[in-house]
């Protein structure tokens, strides 16, 4: 039988950077076609993680013998699994999104440790590429998916997914049934057209319609299994998967639940979603698993929506002492501690600076796939990130995003990866301040690239009319076009910076330097810490 590693080429080369991913690790957002301004259906994932080197993978599709077996690596360790059957054909992929406009994303909860299944050969991550190299529509991803692990087993812990096509998007949630139980149990759920809805490392699927065909699939022993393993009991009606196979915890509500209520809460907000549920008051309603956002949404709103660090909430990551004078949303890890016996946490908010890679994919009904799907495409922390649109027929991607220009143990200058972080980096040290010049730049590129994309694919149609190889080397040529552009402008703002904040001074638009100084707010908590010791003295006169 022949071997091959060509066809699952990413995951193995991601997996020497995707080591140890911690919990609480990425979001999802999901935005039904109704739900859209331009009605195209969208996710969004962020891939967040302390050591994930953010590259943007391209499997081109390929031909493959009768026979030929593919060697499964887990995506988080690299771990050799074992080998599946290989299908005659695959199509191309780029990041997580296919050449049929099919994207997936997803978001580890874990769920019950007893569930794992060490002997299974098919993990999570090689489920999205194998789903996206095999899937014309989200509903055949799911079905590979599930196939997949009914077949070989599931490696993984609990994960949820999001599946989207041109035209519809679903949520799907998955366990292992453990060492003793080949398979997985499982349950997908289209999202009403007209609604979004999100997901943030906590299983959310709870109670389901189990005679909706059309709309909801599940595993057709997911509810007699968690009552065999004690997991429930009750009628099937009131049966959830979540509280099942995913019990909440505190920190399941504040961490993950929050990114969930932060966005809704922002989409919708004449709902006025209470905080008790993500705050652990007891007896508060949970959050719905879709709602109906207020105004229609487009690509830049969804971008925006990824930007979130809870301003103007009880949260608010800028406003406690831990945001130091310049208002800095971010927290080093680790994400909990103990003072006196007592834990405390930091919040968990969708901006992270952590964050590998994230992106929002575009699919659109009533275009040629290769124009309609765009990955917006972005690497390091979504709040100062720019989404690049690399659309899903192209046959290359820019050298600057591309697996092997760089890796996480050095820094280039080559590096999309490695110039996003040096100006995020540096901007951490005076933020309120520095973050004004980088969303001039962001705003700029993302707006000029909103722009004209009408332009753009009016040009590509035409082309795709005398040859849709034409379109997608069009559409190659300005994807990398605007990649590697963007990662010069962006290395540019960064000795930008460093000039005009040099050594803690400001620059001014004239190029005088400045000393503006701390807030009044952070001299008064300086002067309530250090009482008289900094204040100046009055010297009595010499006699």
């Amino acid at each position: 039988m022949f071997k091959t590693k060509l066809a699952l080429f990413p995951i193995v080369l991601l997996s020497l950077f995707l080591i140890n991913l911690p919990a609480h690790s990425c979001t999802n957002y999901l935005i039904s076609k109704g739900a859209s301004k331009d009605g195209s259906t969208m996710i969004t994932y962020a891939a967040d993680s302390h050591d994930l080197y953010g590259e943007l993978y391209f499997t081109a599709a390929a031909d493959h013998l009768p026979g030929t077996m593919v060697d499964i690596y887990e995506w988080d360790t690299g771990k050799f699994l074992g080998q599946i059957k290989q299908v005659a054909h695959t199509y191309s992929v780029i990041g997580l999104m296919n050449e049929h406009q099919v994207s997936i994303g997803e978001t580890t909860w874990g769920g019950r440790e007893e569930l794992k299944d060490p002997k299974a050969i098919v993990d999570y991550g090689s489920l999205m590429f194998l789903a996206l190299q095999r899937a014309k529509t989200a509903r055949e991803a799911i079905k590979v998916m599930t196939d997949l692990v009914a077949e070989y087993g599931y490696y993984s812990s609990g994960e949820s997914f999001s599946i989207a096509d041109p035209n519809e998007v679903w949520i799907m949630e998955m366990i292992s049934k453990g060492p003793d139980n080949k398979g997985a149990v499982w349950v997908a759920r289209k999202v009403p057209d007209g609604y979004i809805s999100a997901h943030a490392n906590q299983a959310r699927i709870r109670q389901f319609p189990v005679n909706d065909k059309e709309n909801c699939f599940y595993a057709k022993d997911v509810i007699s299994f968690a009552r065999d393993k004690g997991y429930f009991k009750g009628a099937d009606k009131d049966f959830s998967f979540a509280d099942a196979f995913a019990p909440l915890d505190y920190g399941a509500l504040r961490f993950c639940e929050g990114r969930v209520w932060s966005m809704f809460r922002r989409a919708a907000p004449s709902l006025n979603l209470s905080i008790d549920y993500v705050n652990g008051v007891k007896g508060a309603e949970p959050l719905p698993l879709w709602i109906k956002p207020d105004n229609k949404l487009s690509v830049h709103d969804v971008m925006e929506l990824m930007r979130d660090h809870f301003e103007g909430t009880d949260f608010d990551m800028t406003k406690d002492i831990g945001a130091g004078p310049f208002a800095l949303p971010y927290r080093w890890r680790p994400l909990t501690w103990q003072i006196d016996s007592v834990e405390y946490c930091n919040e968990r908010a969708v901006s992270t600076q952590q964050t590998g890679f994230s992106f929002i994919s575009q699919s659109r009904s009533w275009l040629p796939d290769p124009i309609g799907g765009v990955h917006w495409f972005g690497v390091d922390d979504t709040y100062s990130t720019v989404y690049i649109p690399m659309y899903c027929g192209i046959k290359d991607v820019p050298k600057s995003f591309a697996v092997g220009t760089g890796t996480f143990d050095a820094f280039t200058w080559d590096s999309a990866f490695w110039v996003f972080n040096f100006v995020a980096n540096y901007a951490y040290s005076r933020y309120s301040d520095m973050i004004q010049d980088i969303q001039k730049v962001q705003r700029e590129l993302e707006g000029k690239f909103l722009a004209d994309q009408a332009e753009i694919e009016d040009a590509a149609m035409k082309l795709f009319a005398q040859s849709p190889q034409m379109a997608r080397e069009y559409l190659t040529e300005y994807s990398i076009k605007l990649g590697d552009a963007t990662v010069q402008r962006w290395r540019k703002l960064g000795e930008f910076l460093l000039c005009k904040y040099l050594d803690g001074n400001v620059k001014d638009e004239l190029g005088n330097v400045k000393h503006p100084p701390y807030p009044e707010s952070w001299y008064r908590r300086i002067v309530k810490e250090t009482g008289d010791h900094l204040k100046m003295k009055k010297l009595e006169p010499v006699k």
